[in-house]
Order: C-alpha cells, then sequence, then structure tokens
C-alpha cells in the first residue's frame, strides 16, 4: 500500500497538507465595507442607538434592510442570539407555568432562553433532517404548553407548513430560532418569517455576524412592541419617547437588550452580503456531495429543501455510532476538520438541563407545575440513533473548489478502508 493509499491515522500521507478556511461565513467576507462602517459611527461620537450628538441610525437602518430582505413586516436588533430568545419568549407572554417545545437536537441556548424566561422546555424527537419531526410536536403537548420552538440546523430548513398545521392544532404558538439558519428558506419562503415571532443570532458562528448579536422578527404589530418594550426597560421611544406616562395601561417592566450602533453598522453591511455568502456555500457544498452519492455505507441527513439550503455544513451519516468515530478520527487525520455536533447526544443531556439546576435556589421554574418535571435519558429514541453516528464538516464562503475537491477525495479515501 502506498503512502497516498494509507490512512495518515496510520502513518500516510495526509490529503490536505494545509490548514482548510476558518468555517466563519459572515467573517470570512469582511472587508472595506465593515471597516468604514464601523470608523463611521466612531467618527460620530454616537455609538448608543437612540440619541447621542449625531447618531447615525445604524441599527434602524439594519432593521429596515433586514426586514425587507427576509420579507417579514418587523425586525428588532438585539445583543445577542441568546437575547433574541428571551425577548420573543416574553413578547409571546411565554413565563412560570408555561412549558415550550424545543428539538432534541440543538444547542444549549434554546432551552436555556426558555428557562430563564421563567418556564420550562418540554423535549420533542427530530427527524432524518436532525430538525424537529413535526408529529412528535403534538405527542409532547399537553394543557401547559403553550408554543414550540422550531430549529433549522446548520442551514437546513424545517418543515415549517407541518408545523404550522401541528402547532394550530394544538392551540400553540410558533417561535422559530433561526439562529444557525440565517438565509434559508423552504418553499421559497425565509426561516424567521413563518412563525408568530422568530430569532436571530449574529454571533461568530453565524452565516451572518458582528461578533455577538441578533434580531427578533414577527408579522404581528402587538408582539413587535411587546418586543420592543421587552428589550428596552419597557419602553418604546419610537411611540412615546423617555419614561412616558402616556400609555401606562401597554407598559411593563423589561430589560437591556438593546443593539449598539457600532454592531449595527456591521450588520447592515453582512445583511447586504447574505445572498452572495449562501450562494457561495451551497455551491460548494453540493459539488461535495454530489461526488459522494455513490459510496455505499455512507449517508447524508435529509435536506428539506435544497434550493432552501443555507449551506453552511454537509452532515454525513454513518451505520454506527462506533463506525461514525473511526470515520471522523480519520477524515481529521487527513486534515479535514470534522466534528460531532452536540457530542452526538440530546441537547436534555446537559447536566444542568437533565438536572434541571438554574440560578434560583427554590427550583423554580420547574416547582411550578402539578405533576414533577422529569426528563428521561431515552425520551427521544430517533435523535439517539442519528445524532452519534454523525460528522459534520462545517463550510463558508471562503471555501473553494480545490478545498471541495479535497474534502471528497479525503471521504473517499476514509471510506475505502472504513466502510
Amino acid at each position: 500500500m502506498s503512502g497516498q493509499d494509507k490512512l495518515a491515522i496510520y502513518g500516510g500521507e495526509p490529503v490536505r497538507k494545509t490548514q482548510m478556511p476558518p468555517p466563519y461565513p459572515g467573517a470570512s467576507v469582511y472587508g472595506e465595507e465593515e471597516k468604514r462602517a464601523v470608523s463611521e459611527v466612531i467618527d460620530s461620537k454616537s455609538p448608543y442607538r437612540y440619541y447621542g450628538p449625531h447618531v447615525l441610525g445604524k441599527v434602524k437602518a439594519f432593521e429596515k434592510l433586514f426586514s425587507e430582505k427576509i420579507r417579514c413586516k418587523y425586525a428588532l436588533g438585539v445583543t445577542s442570539g441568546t437575547a433574541s430568545l428571551i425577548v420573543a419568549l416574553k413578547a409571546a407572554g411565554i413565563g412560570p407555568g408555561d412549558k415550550v417545545i424545543v428539538p432534541a437536537c440543538t444547542f444549549i441556548a434554546t432551552p436555556g432562553a426558555i428557562v430563564c424566561a421563567g418556564a420550562v422546555p418540554v423535549f420533542a424527537d427530530i427527524d432524518e433532517s436532525m430538525s424537529i419531526d413535526p408529529e412528535s410536536i403534538g405527542q409532547v403537548a399537553d394543557k401547559d404548553t403553550k408554543a414550540v420552538m422550531p430549529v433549522p440546523i446548520l442551514g437546513n430548513p424545517c418543515q415549517m407548513p407541518k408545523i404550522m398545521e401541528v402547532a394550530a392544532k394544538h392551540h400553540l404558538l410558533v417561535i422559530e430560532d433561526v439562529a444557525q439558519s440565517c438565509g434559508s428558506k423552504y418553499n421559497d419562503q425565509y426561516s424567521g418569517t413563518f412563525g408568530d415571532i422568530n430569532c436571530f443570532s449574529l454571533q461568530i458562528n453565524k452565516v451572518l455576524t458582528t461578533g455577538d448579536g441578533g434580531a427578533v422578527t414577527t408579522n404581528d404589530p402587538k408582539l413587535y412592541e411587546r418586543a420592543v418594550r421587552y428589550h428596552d426597560q419597557g419602553m418604546f421611544r419610537e411611540k412615546e419617547g423617555f419614561l412616558s406616562k402616556k400609555s401606562a395601561d401597554d407598559v411593563f417592566i423589561g430589560q437591556n437588550y438593546r443593539m449598539s450602533e457600532i454592531t449595527g453598522s456591521v450588520a447592515l453591511e453582512q445583511v447586504k452580503k447574505l445572498d452572495s455568502i449562501v450562494r457561495s456555500m451551497r455551491k460548494i457544498k453540493y459539488r461535495i456531495k454530489d461526488q459522494l452519492q455513490d459510496i455505499k455505507g455512507l449517508g447524508f441527513r435529509r435536506i428539506n429543501d435544497r434550493d432552501g439550503d443555507a449551506g453552511n455544513a454537509l452532515i454525513l451519516l454513518l451505520p454506527d455510532a462506533e463506525i461514525a468515530g473511526k470515520f471522523r478520527e480519520a477524515l481529521n487525520g487527513e486534515g479535514i476538520p470534522v466534528g460531532l455536533l452536540y457530542n452526538g447526544e440530546p441537547i436534555y443531556m446537559m447536566p444542568q438541563i437533565f438536572n434541571k439546576k438554574t440560578a434560583d435556589q427554590n427550583g423554580f421554574p420547574f416547582n411550578q407545575f402539578e405533576e414533577e418535571i422529569v426528563y428521561q435519558k431515552d425520551m427521544c429514541p430517533k435523535a439517539w440513533d442519528i445524532m452519534p453516528r454523525s460528522a459534520t464538516i462545517s463550510l463558508s464562503p471562503a471555501f473553494t473548489e480545490q478545498d471541495a475537491d479535497d474534502i471528497v477525495k479525503a471521504v473517499r479515501k476514509v471510506a475505502k478502508h472504513i466502510l
């Protein structure tokens, strides 16, 4: 066996000898536009969105452009993706005594924000798309369930029409957590425009990034006003000014999740690049995927809408967890970074969730129900089947055709030895 045929982990020559481009989609296209936008804010000496010597209105411009881009009536800039979840939940009136359904495969911020809002997460199983299985929503809903939070994982849009249908049947609000999939679509409708109120992240790993930041979107004027109020200490300045008592019946205590003008300036420039980012990632992804279809024993997560895939990750599915572990090890050895999403476990296995540990000392909010909230390891069997045997290759617009072809070559090499 030649050095090129032998796996690198056993002393062979790796397919890739130079580092792959960093998998940070939005950050990879940073350029003079973002530099200039930030400089403008600094020169204005007005980094706060609501007042200053010469406020440029960068946050407001971002909100306008983003809402127009995704064809949604309202957008609100906030400080992070987690902040967007909390703001959306509170705008929707979710709180103590309420349950919110989330998929077993998601980042910890999704259930964590629910707890921070005073409610508790309930976990639904996933399907081969690694997103929430619409059929599982009704199986876990009960009289205390107020909402469902679908999460399109790493660019793959959820089956939103089916989810909306099931949600309506069970009288549930829909709050989309689109943190990982900005720019994805289902049937040409953007993720983050189906639900009653929806959430986006601008963190470094995301399709668009400001380092940290987020947005809330909705078509409902009442939910929008509540979101604005909750993110700004109960105020709606454009309607009534600062600390006004004119509409006291509508006012409630809020928090501070206001986006700064510096963050807004970068977000504004990033939105302008959304189409090109997604187009580049999708092109690279399917250049890779389409060349791997003939490998026996190698599968892929199901993509719910290929034309609407944001393209920021290629997720391979192997026959079982043991083979997947060997496959990931060998592929990393060939110079192709590949990971195991969320440690290959449902997110409720994180000890702070499984054991219901919160910052409150009396067990709140898990103590607000007649029956004890119990999480069981095996309550989402599909997640346990799919997640451990996956292998995730993150992508970005910085990837070239040569990078894609190196991934293909490495996967084929590893598959020849392991599958």
